[in-house]
């Protein structure tokens, strides 16, 4: 155990020392490397590196298997590099095993290495990933988003063996990532509708321009583009921010004859700033000019005010006086014409409060009915921005009553996040600028629709939904569908089910949750049945694991019979609780809990720490007093340790091997004394003790080598049996003196007589 402890500080050292080493490296040689984009010299970039401690790694069963790192990408960052180190320890059990790293912008990012099924209306992206050896490995990025980005790391799927934590040396895996980041303090401010000239020579131009709220459309043009005087524009636009899995940004180039090139961005990202990089082709000694011109279209959403919707509340309050829009105005109530200056209405806008209501658990509830039309889009707004809201799953379900909507028309609805989809009109591909949608639909066949998104990223997210009649459009001009929405945000889907638990998990500060499935259930949210047990095969397994305790009876007698009550109070207690523990411990419908899962299995574990400990130091034939003592000294020290910690083997076979040493010491004592072995009978070795070390060894070699996930069942039992066995077996006979089954001679009074016939004296009990 030292030794793999050990291993384990090494293997992180090494992997600090190394990512250190090579982080100076590649700082010193990140000027020459990013020369070929013309970033050499360029005094407007400085490099930034952010590192954490190393994680050891584990073997995947399930995502909490995962360590999951978070890094903050500061804004105008032009290149990321992520420097992954990995070691592996010097046993013998250390063998060469390929390390699986994801990345994801702005939550968690959704794995699947077991190949399971998600639940129904699951929305999943394929994750970007690298698979690697111990060594060094760096992945670059380009003009990454700002913001939060994470990075995931395990090894391959564990071979679904229950393995004893401490007994056999483990080989330790250490992975570590850093981050550098190269940015510009110097960027161009692009404002709309101003001109602004660039001249491009031998380094990139960095413009950044504001995309505030209701912006419909971005347009970006370059104007009067020239190279070295002549007509022509060698010149690539990017414009946007990387992000994984997906990577939306937009590039222009410009190589046409033309002085004009324009890009159009449909639904750019709301009220945060976009990054716009413009190169030139035409090489080092070129000189290219131009002029930046960006244009944004706005329109006007038709807000439902908070005066009205508080005046219809519970109060039932009213004020004539206050000039209030209806709630739900017709076609012809709109404002449809952009004069007098006025642009026009582009959305119907529905204030959505958000309500908390634990970690990881939000309720979005509208402030009044939903009603979808046909002439524009009505848009809910969901705040998932604060940076906590990406370690859960967001659910959205849709409804329509039977009557509200009609055969030949349709509700369609765009779920995206950064800005809400507005071109139903033209299109129902669900894509904005940077990103791409969940596209849902309602219609009279299908009433009723549900998307879940586990780990959304943090972000504004929109929900976007709008009338349209494809047969006849004309028809849908006065309609009107009102829609019930139910919107959470959950840390797991269902609870993870009746096969699963839903547990909190923690890196730093952020927190996230995941699934842990039992019963042979699997996937995200343990609702994969590929391998799954049925009912009968639960109540079989509890049946053997509950019923098998019942063999404690054995010992349980025998103690009795040869006047060890002690003993036989230890094993009863071991039973009882071994008993409830693992009818407490089993998933689904076969399960009965009488006490906290908890509090069982630490009487559970305590129970057969202790029952090992008494019976090694009954058969060593101590002194009555020196025996009790060491009874209580042992079942303190087992209360100790499994308090510390219920899983280490060392914990528990620390004080058997000191009860087996008093043993063997005693035995040792009387063989000398008596010039005879101790046991003196051959038919005590041959019928008792014999058969119970036979036992005990076959008991601790399935308890610490056979069992897996699959077995489990059965193979506990065996050890419940063995282990009942062979304390029934291995318990010594009662003293020659000693009538049995002790104190039953009985006084007129109903009080006992014990009598002890070494000191000859009487207690009256």
């Amino acid at each position: 155990m030292g030794r793999a402890g050990t291993g384990t500080g090494g293997a992180a050292v090494a992997v600090a020392v190394a990512g250190l080493l090579l982080l100076l490296l590649l700082l010193a040689l990140s000027p020459p490397a990013a020369a070929g984009d013309g970033r050499k010299s360029d005094a407007r970039l400085v490099s930034e590196q952010f590192s954490q401690s190393p994680q050891k790694l584990a073997f995947y069963s399930w995502y909490g298997s995962t360590r999951l790192f978070r890094f903050r990408v500061p804004p105008d960052t032009v290149l990321l590099r992520w420097l992954l180190q990995a070691s592996q320890g010097s046993g013998p059990s250390c063998t060469n095993v390929e390390i699986t790293v994801y990345f994801r912008y702005g939550a968690p990012p959704v794995i699947n290495p077991l190949g399971t099924s998600f639940p129904d209306n699951t929305s999943v992206q394929p994750s970007f990933l690298v698979k690697m050896l111990h060594g060094n490995t760096s992945i670059n990025i380009s003009h990454p988003a700002p913001g939060d980005w994470f990075v995931a790391a395990h090894l391959p799927p564990s071979s679904q063996k229950i393995e004893v934590k401490g007994f056999i040396p483990t080989c330790a895996y250490v992975f570590q990532p850093d981050m550098l980041v190269v940015r510009v303090v110097e960027v161009s401010i692009l404002e709309p509708d101003v001109p602004l000239p660039q001249t491009l020579l031998h380094h990139p131009s960095y413009l950044k321009i504001f995309v505030p709220e209701y912006t419909q459309e971005l347009r970006l043009e370059l104007q009067g583009c020239a190279s070295n005087g002549s007509l022509g524009c060698p010149v690539r636009l990017t414009v946007g921010s990387a992000t994984l899995p997906g990577n939306f940004r937009k590039v222009l180039t410009c190589t046409g004859p033309t002085q004009d090139c324009r890009l159009l961005l449909p639904s750019p990202p709301w009220g945060r700033w976009l990054q716009v990089t413009a190169k030139s082709l035409a090489g080092p000694l070129v000189s290219v000019a131009f002029t930046a011109v960006a244009a944004l279209t706005a329109c006007r959403p038709w807000s439902v005010s908070f005066q009205h919707l508080l005046q219809n509340s519970a109060n039932q309050s009213r004020n004539a006086s206050t000039g209030l829009l209806p709630l739900s105005p017709s076609y012809q109530e709109l404002d449809r014409s952009s004069g007098a200056g006025d642009s026009p209405f582009c959305l119907r806008n529905y204030p959505v409060p958000r309500e908390d209501l634990d970690v990881v658990s939000v309720r979005f509830r509208p402030l009044d009915q939903v009603s979808v039309q046909s002439d524009m889009p009505s848009v809910l707004r969901l705040y998932l921005n604060t940076g906590m809201d990406s370690g859960g799953s967001l659910i959205i379900s849709l409804q329509v009553n039977k009557t509200a909507i009609a055969n030949n028309t349709l509700v369609v609805v765009c779920v995206t996040a950064a800005s809400p989809f507005l071109s139903f009109n033209d299109s129902l591909n669900c894509t904005t600028a940077f990103f791409q949608g969940y596209p849902l639909s309602l219609s009279a066949s299908s009433r009723k629709t549900t998307l879940v998104i586990p780990y959304p990223e943090t972000d504004n997210w929109y929900l976007s939904l709008q009338l349209v009649c494809p047969e006849s459009p004309k028809e849908c001009e006065q309609a009107l569908v009102p829609v019930e929405t139910t919107l959470y945000l959950v840390p797991c889907l269902n609870d993870c089910g009746p096969y699963g638990q839903c547990l909190l998990l923690r890196t730093h500060s952020y927190l996230y949750a995941g699934c842990s499935c039992k019963a042979g259930w699997r996937g995200w949210s343990c609702t994969d049945n590929s391998t799954a047990q049925t009912v009968a095969q639960q109540k079989v397994a509890t049946l053997l694991l509950t019923l098998s305790n019942l063999l404690f009876l054995a010992p349980i007698t025998v103690s009795v019979h040869r006047s060890h009550l002690v003993e036989a109070s230890v094993y009863a207690y071991t039973m009882f609780f071994s008993t409830f523990y693992h009818a407490c411990d089993q998933p689904g419908e076969a399960v009965l809990c009488i006490l906290n899962y908890d509090t069982l299995q630490y009487c559970d574990f305590l129970g057969s720490g202790v029952s090992i400990w008494v019976t090694i130091l009954c058969m060593a034939r101590l002194k009555a007093a020196l025996k009790y003592v060491l009874f209580l000294l042992g079942t303190l020290v087992f209360a100790m340790s499994l308090q510390m910690d219920r899983r280490a083997v060392w914990n528990t076979m620390g004080p058997c091997l000191f009860a087996i040493v008093v043993m063997v010491t005693m035995w040792v004592y009387r063989c000398g004394r008596r010039r005879h072995c101790y046991p003196t009978s051959w038919q005590r070795w041959i019928f008792y003790l014999l058969p119970g070390i036979s036992m005990a060894t076959m008991a601790i070699t399935i308890y610490t080598s056979m069992m897996t996930s699959d077995n489990y069942y059965y193979t506990h039992s065996i050890w419940h049996m063995l282990l009942a066995g062979s304390a029934a077996f291995l318990l010594p006979p009662r003293e020659q003196h000693t009538d049995p089954w002790a104190c039953s001679q009985k006084l007129p009074c109903h009080y006992e007589i014990c009598k002890n016939h070494r000191e000859e004296l009487y207690t009256v009990t």
